[in-house]
């Protein structure tokens, strides 16, 4: 199989994961409600060019689990956040943009143990940066961090420990 087949599920995932924040952002500060926003995006949106704009393929099922399980699990997934947070920023003071980013990945650490945890990581502040050129991506990373360490129980710490049995195993490695 060839590297672009094997990354095209990644790349929709990832078009998915950004679709996802638009539409949360969407929710939060026009009140769409959850049935208009995923047909609006899913009919009109997702793949297609609009005012100039093209919109990524994406995985649609993906796009729509992210966003329907954020608002299902909202009451669950902010309080999450707001313990990440320092007591200066609470949840509440934060870019609508940016909780957006936050909800869709603390929904994924929580309901989606099957991707890794840096891989949510990556992926969301790869998306901040697609919003943000100023400092915002370091605090999702920062915030994203300290969440996937309280919910993902040393699964960071693992991978970090295993990648460094490897490099002292190899020839030349640090150990």
């Amino acid at each position: 199989m060839s590297d672009q087949a094997r990354s095209k599920p990644a790349n929709k995932r990832g078009a998915a994961r950004l679709s996802a924040v638009q539409a949360l952002y969407q929710m939060d500060v026009g009140g769409m409600g959850l049935t208009e926003i995923v047909a609006e995006y899913e009919n009109f949106r997702l793949g297609r060019e609009i005012d100039g704009e093209t919109y990524l393929q994406a995985d649609a099922s993906w796009f729509r689990g992210i966003v329907s399980g954020v608002v299902k699990d909202q009451k669950r997934i902010d309080p999450i956040i707001h313990d990440a947070l320092t007591d200066d920023w609470p949840l509440a003071r934060i870019d609508s943009t940016l909780r957006a980013i936050l909800r869709a990945a603390v929904f994924e650490f929580t309901k989606r143990r099957d991707v890794d945890a840096r891989v949510v990581v990556t992926e969301y502040v790869e998306v901040a940066k697609a919003f943000f050129d100023g400092d915002e991506p370091k605090m999702v990373n920062g915030v994203l961090d300290r969440v996937a360490r309280k919910l993902r129980d040393g699964e960071l710490d693992a991978k970090a420990e295993n990648a460094e049995s490897a490099n002292s195993a190899e020839p030349g490695g640090q150990g």
